[in-house]
């Protein structure tokens, strides 16, 4: 149970673009402008190797320059774990068997079975999200960093208070909007892409440290290649929903603002719409 727990908190599955407009290669951005207090967007990935996470002095400065804290979601309320148990869980009679194939159920099962000694069985009243995440986890192992751990842990020692831009229930509704046989079709994808999950992080991980949005989308786009409008609904109506709240939360405050890296890039991204509501908005060199 301790691993589902962990798995539903990781929500990788989040992590997707939109095509980058952003010329320079950083993930850390300060904003500025008019009614706002000088701020920070830095873009993260949700979990990674161990030896690939790097937390760069720059960003460090600005986390600790900040007044308070702002991600996806409140990652410091003790009773957001809890909360997303609450909606985790299948409706009624209903199973993961219902929605995949015979060999698609054996194919999952033997990889948990290999990887964490359960199989299926254990999963199988659990939404495919949790899938998803129990299936990258397991696949790090102990070897698993996470950017949003490390900045509840900094602001804890800085005592900094964190906020989120998303509700728990709001996110788990997402997880709803795109059919479960199509998320499990692309966990078994990614099992059966070349190199395995492994495979499957090698080319995330090389995007992220180009730190250039555009290279991290043409690495990561082929996640929402087939859904559209799931990819809408993920990326654009948020990134869309974030930006009255940024200007609202940094009206009289600098925050630091960490979310998902494939938020940033794109017509869409964060940062474009942050210019287009009229901030200055530049790479922190």
């Amino acid at each position: 149970m301790k691993k589902i727990k962990n798995a539903i908190l990781a929500l990788v599955t989040i992590l997707s673009v939109a095509p980058s407009v952003v010329a320079q290669n950083s993930l850390l951005y300060k904003v500025e402008g008019e009614n706002i207090k000088t701020s920070y967007v830095f873009g993260t990935v949700h979990m990674l190797p161990k030896e690939d996470f790097l937390l760069e002095e720059k960003v460090k400065t600005a986390f600790s320059e900040s007044d308070f804290i702002v991600m996806e979601l409140d990652m410091d309320d003790a009773s957001m774990q809890t909360e997303m148990m609450k909606y985790a869980m299948l409706s009624g009679d209903d199973s993961l068997q219902n929605h995949m194939t015979p060999e698609e159920y054996k194919i999952l099962d033997a990889y948990f079975t290999a990887k964490l000694g359960v199989g299926m069985a254990a999963f199988n009243k659990m939404k495919p999200f949790v899938i998803s995440s129990t299936a990258m986890i397991a696949h790090l192992g102990q070897d698993m960093a996470s950017f949003e751990n490390t900045f509840v842990q900094m602001a804890g020692e800085q005592k900094k208070e964190i906020k989120g831009l998303e509700t728990v229930a709001f996110q788990m509704s997402m997880f709803d909007e795109q059919a479960y046989d199509e998320q499990i079709d692309q966990v078994i994808e990614m099992l059966q892409k070349e190199g395995g999950i492994g495979g499957y992080f090698d080319d995330i991980i090389a995007a992220y440290k180009t730190q250039d949005i555009e290279v991290l989308y043409t690495s990561l786009n082929e996640f929402f290649e087939s859904d559209q409008a799931f990819k809408e609904k993920m990326l654009d109506e948020r990134n869309q929903n974030w930006i009255p709240q940024i200007a609202d939360l940094s009206k009289d405050k600098t925050v630091f603002y960490a979310v998902g890296a494939g938020h940033l890039g794109g017509e869409e991204g964060v940062i474009r719409l942050l210019k287009n509501a009229g901030y200055t908005v530049t790479p922190v060199e």
